[in-house]
């Protein structure tokens, strides 16, 4: 699904919920609170939650009756692609190799790494 390079910005917990419903694909909102494993969440917390990562975008749902079933509508690669071009163009004047060197000087990537990196770089997958 292609958008126009602008995807909302997800808080903390609305982020972790969206990591949920991308793991079980489809899913109710007991399922959810399954997954945080905290019996004691409330049901009314996380159903808001999804309901704004619907408002946002995130999410659809199916309804069966009162039931609502769940599902991503962006893909977890395009979150993924969304916030590291946001971070590359924050923190690092949207140059990708500044941000390589950065990982290398912080030693955050080491030499292997780099040269695997490298590797993958001259040998695209073929698709």
């Amino acid at each position: 699904m292609k958008r126009n390079n602008q995807l909302p910005t997800l808080t903390k917990a609305e982020e972790e919920v969206m990591h949920i419903i991308w793991q079980l694909e489809r899913c109710l909102v007991r399922d959810i609170i399954d997954k945080l494993g905290d019996p004691d969440m409330p049901h009314s917390t996380i159903s808001s939650v999804v309901r704004i990562l619907e408002k946002k975008g995130f999410v659809d749902h199916k309804a069966y009756g009162k039931t609502h079933e769940y599902f991503p509508i962006v893909p977890k690669e395009e979150y993924a692609q969304h916030g590291i071009k946001s971070l590359v163009e924050k923190y690092f004047s949207g140059s990708p190799k500044k941000l390589v060197s950065y990982l290398v000087q912080r030693e955050d990537m080491n030499l292997k790494e780099l040269n695997d990196l490298l590797k993958t770089i001259d040998n695209p997958k073929k698709k």
